[in-house]
């Protein structure tokens, strides 16, 4: 039974309409699993579509690059009177690289004549709001100053400005850098040579070129020169979006995303992106990114200025920036740069003439761009340092800041020679001590803190920057805070004396110590201005602990000192580690009288869109009393004058400059801060093992601060006088009130509230003299005014006397009308008569002329015998 129906079932497979219905069933799966697939694959291929899209649109819309912060010097300004000298302008226009052009055609160029620039300067933008044209400026200079000013674009202000100095970038994490330019910022030709050579379909195309693709692998596969079929815009997806595998995938993504980037831009959009993203080559560990950059990169200039020839060479970098590259392979570089310009003739996109003119020139490349290596990294390093206390390193790194800072560049190489010049010749001093002799000088503006020029090393930059990590003794140099704390106190005015005898401190732990002055000896009791003067230690010392450590301390923390600093008597002689920017911000309050103006870099900040995010903030504080500053600036003036620093005369006895020495234990380090009225600087010089140089303040670190100081236009110190100073003529070391013909007098500035009561005994002596004689000279006056008053009266009396005689020689004639009757009633004048008033009551008087001259003269000897 089973058998049967087992037999039965086969039968029924096995039939034509059986095997029909099956095969239909089958198709129908297979075309189910198809229709499935396709709806599927068209799922995933619009959702991939879509999230190439968004990928597309997102980072094309939004923040493309990483842009680098770029600082700047500050700018150079012209004005009708200020100082600037023909080196200076010459400098500053070299660093620009302005090339001297007698026809100053362009932008970028300068010539001079007959004593006269002439200056096609570069337009510059500063801030969205504040953008210096492109002009031509003539300069007529005369006795190291600008005497005349004109420009082909004048303003109300009479000032003009010369672009900035590029000190340097900081770079993002990946080490791209670029300067990121509109289309409109880039030239024609540029664009024509590109397009000409890269992808002359590009305004034709949608993304891809299908003929493009096939030439190529025509070539490739007859075994011609090996070509790309790649268009700009796929270009642009490759080095922006993807990467360079040699993969289908990678060509897959390539092409689609190429043609989703078409469709929702255009073709200038992508050229610019394009131009903007390309790498053409390599600046150290910093890749060079776009058009704008690599112009700097290879030419030095910006793309504006350059030849046709020039273009063609960067558009042949495209190519291969390493195969090209004119700086190792200056031949191949040659021959792409002439084929770039074939491809332009070809095109139509230059004449004949234009080709011909183009192939003969040479590449003309910089071998020392302004981009490479950082010109001046001790300086750029105090400014990263400065900002990274304000901001976020991410935001230095890849915001696109535009830095603008104090910077001189003209200070600086000044700066910079003075440290090399001075460091080679204390060498040939003694070769054999001294060969790795370094130094630091740093220089700011008192009356702002605006840093002005840095130098960290005496060779090439290594990271180390002296100026601010070299933390080292610095001697003599706080010795102006004791006495300043002195003054303040006032206990001590600049006639006073001091003791420099031998003094024995007993410390803490048990043990003595004992100052010596350099030199050894002792002077004992000594005017303060000369123990200043002349360094003398133990003066120091003892006044230090008069006035208090811990006061001296708190002189130094308001200053500006930040650091903790050991409340030791030796402090007093600077056994404490600080570095020559700290010193130049002690110093910095000294030279203005008491105010502190924080010593920094930055003036403005500026972002992507031009818009100030920081801007310029005069912050002053007075921190010390500016009376003792004003007595301590006049006894820092006789360091220079009369004392350890005297060789700074050779400066300018007008200047009334005020500075220091230092010089620490064993001779280890040297040290000189010192300011005009405009300039204030410190040096510092010594051995980076902290070994002996036999170097003192005076004639290590001095040498240095006088060659940069010689180079600068300085102004006088003069500081304003508080209201309570008063200038007086004072016994020197004696602490008294004086008079200018005493012997030691000196002419000095006094605190009026702490004003000495004593006077010398020779001021007293000039003072009783000066007294009798002006008593006598009183007498004498009053007896010629008394004289003088006889005589006017003995001549009344004579004139008198003559009318009367007058009178009676000539009687008046009889009055016709007058009636005798009336004069009955008077009492008739007899002329002998004692009484009658015309006499004088003289009953001698016989009607003749006084003898007036014996009687006047002889009254007038016994007046005088009365009075004395």
């Amino acid at each position: 039974m089973n058998s049967t129906v087992i037999s039965a079932d086969k039968n029924r497979q096995n039939s034509p309409k059986f095997q029909h219905n099956s095969n239909q069933q089958g198709m129908f799966i297979l075309s189910f699993i198809f229709v499935v697939a396709v709806l599927v694959g068209l799922v995933l291929l619009g959702l991939y579509l879509v999230r190439q899209d968004n990928v597309i649109t997102q980072k094309f819309e939004g923040k493309r690059w990483n842009i680098p912060a770029k600082v700047y010097s500050q700018p150079l300004t012209l004005s009708v009177g200020n100082p600037l000298s023909d080196d200076e302008l010459e400098n500053w226009l070299n660093l620009l690289t302005y090339a001297s052009d007698k026809n100053y055609d362009n932008a970028g160029t300068y010539t001079k004549k007959n004593g006269e620039y002439y200056i096609h300067t570069r337009e510059f933008k500063f801030a969205a709001n504040d953008t210096e044209p492109s002009q031509i400026i003539k300069v007529t200079l005369k006795d190291n100053q600008i005497e005349k000013l004109q420009s082909t674009h004048p303003n109300p202000s009479g000032v003009a400005r010369v672009e900035p100095i590029f000190i340097g970038g900081i770079y993002p994490d990946n080490n791209e850098d670029r300067i990121v330019l509109t289309i409109n910022d880039y030239p024609q030709p540029l664009i024509d040579a590109l397009v000409a050579t890269e992808d002359r379909s590009f305004y034709q195309h949608h993304g891809v070129s299908i003929r493009g693709i096939g030439r190529a692998i025509y070539s490739n596969f007859m075994g011609g020169s090996r070509q790309g079929g790649s268009t700009i815009t796929q270009q642009l997806v490759k080095n922006f979006y993807l990467n360079s595998d040699r993969t289908i995938k990678r060509k897959a993504n390539e092409a689609v995303m190429a043609i989703l980037l078409e469709m929702h831009y255009t073709k200038s959009e992508i050229l610019q992106a394009y131009m903007n993203e390309i790498n053409l080559g390599q600046n150290g560990n910093h890749s060079i990114n776009g058009f704008g950059l690599a112009s700097q990169f290879y030419f030095n200039r910006p793309l504006k200025e350059l030849r046709l020839d020039q273009m063609a060479m960067l558009v042949g970098l495209a190519k291969g920036p390493t195969q090209y590259n004119p700086l190792r392979y200056p031949d191949a570089a040659l021959k792409r740069r002439n084929v770039v310009l074939s491809n332009m003739l070809i095109t139509g996109k230059i004449s004949q003439q234009q080709y011909d003119e183009a192939v003969q020139q040479p590449l003309s490349i910089s071998y020392n761009p302004v981009i490479g290596k950082t010109r001046f990294p001790d300086y750029l390093d105090v400014v990263k340092r400065e900002l990274t206390r304000t901001y976020d390193a991410n935001d230095l790194k890849n915001e696109g800041l535009r830095i603008f800072t104090s910077f001189d560049p003209n200070v600086q190489k000044t700066a910079t020679s003075a440290v090399i010049q001075s460091v080679n010749q204390l060498k040939k001093s003694n070769p054999k001590q001294l060969t790795n002799l370094q130094a630091a000088l740093v220089s700011a503006n008192p009356n702002n803190g605006e840093l002005l020029a840095v130098v960290g090393s005496s060779r090439d930059f290594t990271g180390f920057n002296r100026a601010i990590d070299a933390k080292r003794q610095v001697g003599s140099l706080l010795k102006p805070i004791i006495y300043l704390t002195a003054f303040e106190q006032g206990r001590y005015n600049l006639s006073s004396s001091v003791d420099d005898s031998p003094i024995v401190l007993k410390m803490t732990d048990g043990k003595t110590w004992t100052p010596s002055n350099y030199g050894g000896g002792s002077h004992g009791i000594i005017p303060l201005t000369s123990a200043l003067a002349n360094s003398y230690n133990q003066a120091a010392v003892r006044v230090g602990m008069e006035v208090g450590i811990p006061n001296f301390l708190n002189q130094l923390y308001r200053m500006g000192i930040n650091s903790p600093l050991p409340n030791y008597p030796s402090t007093l002689l600077g056994a404490v580690n600080l570095s020559p920017m700290d010193m130049l911000g002690i110093y910095q309050v000294l030279a203005t009288g008491g105010l502190r103006h924080e010593i920094h870099t930055i003036r403005t900040i500026i972002d992507d869109q031009g818009r100030v995010v920081q801007g310029m903030e005069q912050k002053n504080q007075q921190v010390i009393n500016p009376t003792a500053a004003y007595l301590t600036n006049y006894a820092m003036q006789q360091v220079i004058k009369q004392g350890t620093a005297k060789a700074a005369l050779a400066l300018g006895d007008n200047l009334n400059l005020a500075g220091k020495t230092g010089t620490t234990n064993d001779y280890r380090d040297a040290w000189f801060a010192g300011y005009s009225g405009n300039v204030v600087s410190v040096v510092w010089v010594g051995l980076d093992d902290n070994k002996p140089t036999g170097l003192s303040g005076g004639n290590g670190a001095l040498p240095m601060w006088i060659n940069f100081m010689k180079q600068q236009k300085l102004t006088p110190v003069n500081l304003i006088a508080p209201a309570n100073i008063e200038w007086l003529w004072m016994e020197n070391g004696k602490s008294q009130l004086s008079n200018e013909k005493c012997p030691n007098a000196i002419y000095v500035p006094v605190d009026t509230d702490n004003l000495p009561q004593d006077s010398s005994e020779c001021a007293v002596q000039l003072y009783q003299s000066e007294q009798e004689a002006r008593f006598a000279a009183q007498q004498q006056q009053a007896m010629s005014e008394f004289g003088q008053s006889q005589q006017q009266r003995y001549d009344n009396i004579a004139r008198r006397q003559t009318d009367e005689d007058t009178i009676g020689n000539n009687p008046p004639a009889p009055n016709p009308y007058q009636n005798e009757a009336t004069n009955t009633g008077n009492t008739q004048i007899n002329p002998n008569n004692p009484n009658n008033p015309n006499n004088g009551g003289d009953p001698t008087h016989t009607n003749q002329p006084l003898n007036a001259a014996p009687r006047s003269q002889s009254w007038l000897e016994k007046s005088v015998k009365e009075m004395f």
